[in-house]
C-alpha cells in the first residue's frame, strides 16, 4: 500500500465534466503513478457556492483542483485542468501530443477539445436541462437542444468514420481529446438521445465509446467520487426529483 501524500486535490461530482478530470488523472496515475485526492462536493448544501470554494473556483462549478505539488495552484475548466495536467504530468506525451515535435496533432486535439467543450457540453447540457429538470416542458427547447446535440454528434460521427480516435496521424491515438468527449457522448439517454436512435445515427460513435470503454483507468475514472449503478425508471425519476432541488435555486 502505497504511503505517498497525494498532492493533487480534486473537487468534483459524478457528472460529465468531472468525468472527464478524473478518467485523466487514472490515466496518468496508471502511466506515471501520479497520486491524487478527491473531495466530493455536495451540491444539495450548494457546497460550491460556499465562499471557501469560490476561492478556488470563482465561477462555483465542478471540476476544480489545488496541486499541492506546485505551490498549491489552482485550474478550473476542464479544458484548462485537462491542460495543466498533461503539462506538468505526461512527460512522454502518452495522452497528448508534443507541441514542437508534433504540432499538427497537437493543434487537432486542441481543436476538438474546444469542441466538446464549447459545442457538445454547454448544447448537450440544456438538453439535459429541458428534457429531464424543467419544471415544465417546453417543446422547443426539448427540440433545439436535442436536435443540436445530434448534429454536434454527427461532426463527431463523420470524424470516426475512418479512424478510430479524434486526434493523432493514421486511425488516431487515443488522448486528451477523446478523454473531453467520451463522458458526454456516453450519457446520451439523459439528454434524451435514445440507445435506438443512437445505435442507427451514429455507429462509429457507438463503438468509440466501446473502445475507450474497454480501458482499465476510465472504468476508475467513472467510479470517482462514487460509483453509480444502473438506474430504473423509478430510479432516475427520483434523481430527477433530487436534482431538481439544487439545480433549480442554483442561480448564482
Amino acid at each position: 500500500m502505497s504511503t505517498v501524500t497525494p498532492k493533487i486535490k480534486l473537487y468534483t461530482q459524478g457528472t460529465p465534466n468531472g468525468y472527464k478530470i478524473s478518467i485523466l488523472l487514472e490515466e496518468l496515475k496508471a502511466a506515471y503513478g501520479l497520486e491524487y485526492m478527491t473531495k466530493k462536493l455536495d451540491f444539495q448544501k450548494n457546497e460550491q457556492k460556499e465562499p471557501w470554494f469560490l476561492e478556488i473556483n470563482p465561477n462555483g462549478r465542478i471540476p476544480a483542483i489545488v496541486d499541492e505539488t506546485r505551490g498549491g495552484f489552482k485550474v478550473f475548466e476542464t479544458a484548462a485542468i485537462t491542460l495543466y495536467l498533461t503539462q506538468h504530468y505526461d512527460p512522454e506525451f502518452k495522452f497528448s501530443f508534443d507541441p514542437v515535435k508534433d504540432a499538427n496533432d497537437y493543434s487537432e486535439a486542441l481543436q476538438w477539445i474546444f469542441f466538446i467543450h464549447g459545442g457538445v457540453g454547454p448544447m448537450q447540457g440544456q438538453a439535459v436541462h429541458f428534457f429531464r429538470y424543467a419544471p415544465e416542458k417546453i417543446p422547443y427547447g426539448v427540440n433545439r437542444y436535442i436536435t443540436e446535440t445530434k448534429r454536434l454528434y454527427s461532426v463527431l460521427e463523420s470524424r470516426l468514420s475512418s479512424r478510430d480516435y479524434l486526434a493523432g496521424t493514421g486511425r488516431g491515438k487515443y488522448s486528451i481529446a477523446d478523454m473531453n468527449g467520451f463522458p458526454w457522448v456516453r450519457g446520451h439517454a439523459w439528454a434524451g438521445i435514445t440507445e435506438e436512435e443512437f445505435e442507427k445515427d451514429f455507429p462509429n460513435l457507438k463503438k468509440w465509446l466501446g473502445r475507450i470503454e474497454e480501458r482499465k483507468a476510465v472504468y476508475e475514472g467513472l467510479g470517482v467520487p462514487v460509483r453509480h449503478q444502473k438506474m430504473t425508471k423509478e430510479d432516475e425519476e427520483e434523481a430527477v426529483k433530487e436534482a431538481q432541488k439544487w439545480i433549480l435555486t442554483d442561480r448564482k
